[in-house]
Formats: structure tokens, C-alpha cells, sequence
């Protein structure tokens, strides 16, 4: 530094050095074999929430998995991933249902597996409130049952979910807000459609 009293000479400046604090590190990327590991069922459940066939779901969880392999190297593992994911399995669903590919079903589900027996009245009105639940969702249009089921179901944040599915996050409130609605209209109309039955 120039010393002002005296012009053109030098003088030594003490400068108070600071330990530098490291960055923090991001969380270490996990290998698509782990990734595929912890989250198949997930992907899985996120299909058949979305409407995938179960003779399909297999399948369907092979190829979001293979776009995850994709862009696996693309994506920062400091955000969320269930969004990601879910992303993948919106397009793979979507495109399953543009080819409307029918074929006569296998009924199976593997939704809520339990470690305990529960007994045969528990298990048939769980597996009807189950049947109901997916039917109300299948009513509700696609756009609007992602942003429901990441939400809802999965507890993701509205922030991460606006980010995964790439819009807005207003956009993203008014779809959960249109299809909490239209989830409860269905449900209602699907109750009253069974008491008719009784």
C-alpha cells in the first residue's frame, strides 16, 4: 500500500487473516444402483397413482428409470429428488396413456404393505377405501393430479414441486387448489355411487 505521508514509498499494511470457511460440500452423488434401490417402489406407486395398468407398472418403472440413467449425470443431488422422479414418471405415464395400449388386467396392487396380518373385514375395507382413493384420482386431470400427488401424498414441498415439474410456482398452488376440488367431488360422487349399490 502507498503510504500517503510519504508518497512513493511503501509501507507494510497488517491485514487480520481469517480462517476461511470451507464451502459446504455437496451431498455426494449416489450411483444409479443405489438410486434405483431406494426409490423403484416409489417410482412404482407414482405410476400407478398416475393411472399406469398394473400389467404395466413393471415396465413402466424400467423405462423411467432407464431416462433417470439418462440424465443422472444432469441433475444436483442438493435439491430434492422425489420431484425429479416424478417428473420421469408424469412423461412415461402420459406417453403410456397417448398410446392407450388395452389389454385385459391382472388385478394386484402393491400399494401399503403392512409387516402385520390384518384381519380379513380390516384388509377388504382398507382395499375399498384404496379402490376409492385411486378412482378420485384417476378424475383428476394429469396436470393437476401430479402437482396433488407430490403434495398430498409424498410430501413434497410446493417450491420443490414447482421446480421438478418446470412451472410456476403460482401455477403450481392452482393446480393443487383445482384438484383438491376435484378430488373431493369425486370422492363424494364414488361414495354415493356405492351407497346406491348397497
Amino acid at each position: 500500500m502507498i503510504d500517503r505521508r510519504h508518497p512513493g514509498q511503501m509501507r507494510e499494511v497488517k491485514v487480520r487473516h481469517l480462517r476461511p470457511v470451507a464451502p459446504a460440500l455437496p451431498a455426494a452423488a449416489p450411483t444409479f444402483e443405489a438410486l434405483f434401490d431406494q426409490h423403484a417402489r416409489y417410482v412404482w406407486t407414482t405410476l400407478r397413482r398416475l393411472g399406469a395398468r398394473p400389467t404395466e407398472l413393471e415396465d413402466l418403472t424400467h423405462d423411467v428409470f432407464l431416462q433417470v440413467f439418462r440424465h443422472l449425470a444432469d441433475f444436483d443431488f442438493e435439491r430434492p429428488v422425489k420431484p425429479w422422479l416424478f417428473g420421469f414418471a408424469l412423461r412415461v405415464a402420459s406417453q403410456d396413456k397417448r398410446l392407450a395400449r388395452r389389454r385385459p388386467e391382472v388385478a394386484h396392487d402393491m400399494d401399503d404393505v403392512s409387516g402385520a396380518a390384518p384381519s380379513a373385514l380390516e384388509e377388504l375395507l382398507a382395499e375399498e377405501r384404496r379402490a376409492l382413493a385411486r378412482a378420485a384420482l384417476d378424475d383428476i386431470e394429469l396436470n393437476r393430479r401430479a402437482v396433488f400427488i407430490l403434495h398430498e401424498l409424498d410430501g413434497c414441498t410446493m417450491p420443490s414441486i414447482a421446480e421438478g415439474l418446470a412451472i410456476p410456482l403460482a401455477t403450481a398452488y392452482s393446480r393443487l387448489r383445482l384438484a383438491r376440488a376435484d378430488f373431493e367431488k369425486a370422492a363424494r360422487r364414488l361414495r354415493a355411487r356405492q351407497r346406491d349399490h348397497e
